[in-house]
C-alpha cells in the first residue's frame, strides 16, 4: 500500500439536485457522472437510457420518500462513494434530494491491499511448521493454523470458541490433572509475561501424547492485554535424541569408571611388582624411617632425602607421595644429573617452539606435568647455579615461564628432592645456594646404607631372587646357606641397587632350585680382613674392581655403570672425587 499517494488531500466532492419528480436540477463541482444536458430531464429516463442498474435510481426514490441513502458508484477505474439526503419545504413536505458524490479510489485500492496482506499473513501462518493458537482474553481459542491441526488432531471448528487446554493440555505425560489455572499457556492471559517451556506435552485427539516445547505471548490491543499467541512444536525426536545422548553418556561413565578401575588396579599391580609405596625391611632404621614417610606424606611440606647411592631414595619419594593427598596425580621424575646443562631449563620448564636450535616444537615442561602431584628431583646437587635460582623463585611463587616465553604459568606442585651428595657442605663450598637447601629441605629424610641395616638383606635378597625367578622363568626357591653367608660379609658399597644386580646375575648364571652365588666374590680387604677402612676408600676400591672386570667400559649394557647400578655421569663424577683413572 502507498502511504504517500493514501495521504494526499482527496478530489473535491461532486453534487447534483433533484426536484420530487426525479429530474436533474442543478449540478455541483466536477460535472463526471452528469454533464449539463442533462439538467432538467428525468434521472429515470437517463439511467434506462445509460444502461444502468436500478441502484442508483432506487437510491434516489427511497430519498425522495425522506431516507438518507448511500451506495457506490465506480466510473472506470475510479470509485465514489455517493449520498443522497431528501430536502424538506417549508411544512416538511419532501420537494427534492441532493446528492453528494465522494471520490475513494485510494481507500479501495488501501482496503484491497490490506485484504491481500492479511491474506498474505493468513498463508505464512498457514504454511508455518510450528502449531499457533490465537486466544482471546478468556483463554479461547480464536485462530489455529494447519500445523496445530495436524500435530493434536482437533480442527478448527472443534478449536475456535473452546478452552484448548481442556482438549490438549489437560494432563502430565503420568496421567496426572493438569489445573487450568497451572497452566503457563493462560498464565500470560493474566500476567503479562512471556512463559516458555519444553518438558510438557501435548495431548492427541486420539488419546496418546507428545512432547512439546512451546511459547505463550501476551498481545495487547491498545495497551490492553487482549489476549496471548501460542507457539508450539513436536520435539519428540529431540527428546528421543537427548535419551539416546543420555544413555551414550551413561555408558560412556559406565566404561570410563571400568577403566579407572582397571588402571587403579594396573597401578596397583605395578606397585606390587616395584614395590613402589612398600619398603621391605623391619630393622630399627627403616621402622623410624617409615614413621617419618607418614608424618610428612599428608603435609605439602619440600623433602629433602640423602643417602648413599643405591639406598632407594627414589622407593622413598614415591611411599611419600603414594601415602600423600597428591597420590591420584602422578609423581614426575627429574634426574638433574642426567641432563646437560643447556637443557635443564628447558626439561624443568619446558619451552616454545623455535626458541633455541632443535626446538621444533611446544613441549610442556615437568613443573605442568606434575601440576597437582609431586615433583621428584633426584640428584639435585647436579642442578647448575642459574637453574638453582629459577628453581628457588618456582617454589616460592609457583610461577614460571617456558623458555622462550614471557607468559607466566601458575602451577600446584609438591616438591621432593633428593641427592647423595653432601649438600651443606656445596653450601659451604659455594656450589649449591643456601637459601635452595633451606627451602628443599624442611623436612629432611635419610635413607640408611644396606650395611646399616644387615638384618634386612635376607629379605631383600629373597624378594629379589623371587622377581627375577618370575622374569626368567625359573623355579629358583630360595638363597643357600652358604650363599646368604656370602653376601652378609659383604659391606655393599653399592647398597640395595648393587645387591639387586649381584642377586640377577648370580640368578642367570646358576640353575639350581637355590641360589648359591659361587660366582660372587666378597672383596677381600674389605670382607675378611680384621682392618677396617673408610667408606670412601671401600668405595674406591669397588669400583676399581668393577671397571676391572669390564676392561674400564663405562657406559653401555656391559658397562661398569649398569653393573653399579649408576647413571654413567654419576659414575664419571664419583671417579674424579675419588681419583680413580681407567
Amino acid at each position: 500500500m502507498d502511504n504517500d499517494n493514501f495521504l494526499q488531500p482527496s478530489p473535491p466532492p461532486l453534487g447534483w439536485r433533484i426536484d420530487n419528480q426525479l429530474r436533474l436540477v442543478a449540478l455541483f463541482g466536477p460535472t463526471l457522472l452528469f454533464d449539463n444536458q442533462v439538467i432538467g430531464q428525468s434521472l429515470e429516463v437517463f439511467y434506462h437510457s445509460q444502461g444502468e442498474n436500478h441502484v442508483p435510481l432506487r437510491a434516489h426514490q427511497l430519498a425522495l420518500k425522506g431516507e438518507t441513502v448511500s451506495y457506490e458508484q465506480n466510473l472506470g477505474h475510479r470509485n465514489f462513494l455517493v449520498t443522497i439526503e431528501p430536502r424538506f419545504d417549508a411544512i416538511g413536505q419532501c420537494n427534492g434530494a441532493q446528492a453528494t458524490a465522494i471520490e475513494v479510489t485510494r481507500y479501495k485500492k488501501a482496503e484491497a491491499d490490506i485484504t491481500r496482506l492479511k491474506q498474505h499473513n493468513e498463508s505464512i501462518l498457514q504454511a508455518a511448521g510450528e502449531g499457533i493458537y490465537g486466544l482471546d482474553a478468556d483463554g479461547n481459542a480464536t485462530y489455529v493454523n494447519r500445523a496445530a491441526i495436524e500435530m493434536t488432531g482437533w480442527s478448527a471448528d472443534e478449536t475456535i470458541g473452546t478452552p484448548i487446554h481442556y482438549k490438549h493440555h489437560h494432563s502430565h505425560a503420568d496421567g496426572s490433572h493438569y489445573p487450568h489455572v497451572a497452566c503457563p499457556i493462560y498464565k500470560a492471559v493474566h500476567d503479562g509475561e512471556i512463559h516458555h517451556r519444553d518438558d510438557e506435552v501435548f495431548w492427541h485427539k486420539d488419546g496418546s501424547y507428545f512432547p512439546v516445547e512451546y511459547t505463550s505471548t501476551p498481545i495487547y490491543d491498545n495497551g490492553t492485554l487482549a489476549g496471548a499467541v501460542v507457539v508450539f512444536k513436536d520435539i519428540s525426536e529431540r527428546k528421543q535424541a537427548e535419551h539416546a545422548l543420555k544413555t551414550a553418556f551413561n555408558e560412556i561413565e559406565h566404561l570410563k569408571e571400568q577403566l579407572q578401575q582397571e588402571n587403579t588396579y594396573l597401578k596397583e599391580e605395578i606397585l606390587h611388582d616395584l614395590h613402589y609405596g612398600e619398603v621391605i625391611g623391619h630393622s630399627p632404621v627403616i621402622k623410624a624411617m617409615l614413621k617419618k614417610i607418614s608424618q610428612v606424606a599428608g603435609t605439602d611440606a619440600s623433602v629433602l632425602i640423602s643417602g648413599e647411592s643405591g639406598t632407594g631414595k627414589e622407593l622413598v619419594a614415591r611411599a611419600v607421595h603414594q601415602q600423600s593427598r597428591r597420590n591420584h596425580k602422578s609423581l614426575v621424575k627429574v634426574n638433574c644429573g642426567a641432563i646437560s646443562a643447556g637443557l635443564v631449563e628447558s626439561e624443568l620448564f619446558g619451552h616454545e617452539k623455535g626458541a633455541f636450535t632443535g626446538a621444533i616444537t611446544h613441549r610442556q615442561g615437568r613443573f605442568e606435568l606434575a601440576d597437582g602431584g609431586t615433583l621428584f628431583l633426584d640428584e639435585v646437587g647436579e642442578l647448575p647455579l642459574d637453574t638453582q635460582v629459577k628453581l628457588l623463585r618456582v617454589l616460592q611463587e609457583q610461577e614460571f615461564e617456558r623458555v622462550g616465553s614471557s607468559k607466566t604459568i601458575r602451577v600446584d606442585v609438591r616438591i621432593i628432592a633428593a641427592s647423595n651428595r653432601n649438600l651443606s657442605q656445596m653450601v659451604a663450598e659455594g656450589t649449591f645456594r643456601e637459601d635452595l637447601f633451606y627451602r628443599l629441605s624442611v623436612f629432611p629424610l635419610e635413607t640408611p646404607a644396606l650395611r646399616q641395616r644387615m638384618g634386612d638383606l635376607p629379605l631383600l635378597a629373597q624378594f629379589f631372587l623371587t622377581q627375577c625367578a618370575q622374569k626368567m622363568g625359573k623355579t629358583m626357591r630360595g638363597i643357600a646357606p652358604e650363599g646368604l653367608e656370602k653376601l652378609q660379609a659383604y659391606p655393599w658399597p653399592g647398597n640395595i641397587r648393587e645387591l639387586k644386580n649381584v642377586i640377577e646375575r648370580a640368578s642367570i648364571i646358576e640353575d639350581g632350585r637355590y641360589l648359591k652365588l659361587s660366582e660372587f666374590q666378597p672383596c677381600e680387604q674389605a670382607a675378611s680382613s680384621g682392618r677396617l677402612i673408610t667408606l670412601e676408600a671401600l668405595e674406591c676400591q669397588h669400583i676399581q674392581q668393577i671397571l676391572k672386570i669390564t676392561d674400564g667400559i663405562i657406559s653401555g649394557p656391559n658397562g661398569a655403570a649398569v653393573i653399579l647400578g649408576l647413571h654413567p655421569n654419576t659414575l664419571r663424577s664419583r671417579m674424579l672425587k675419588l681419583g680413580i683413572k681407567r
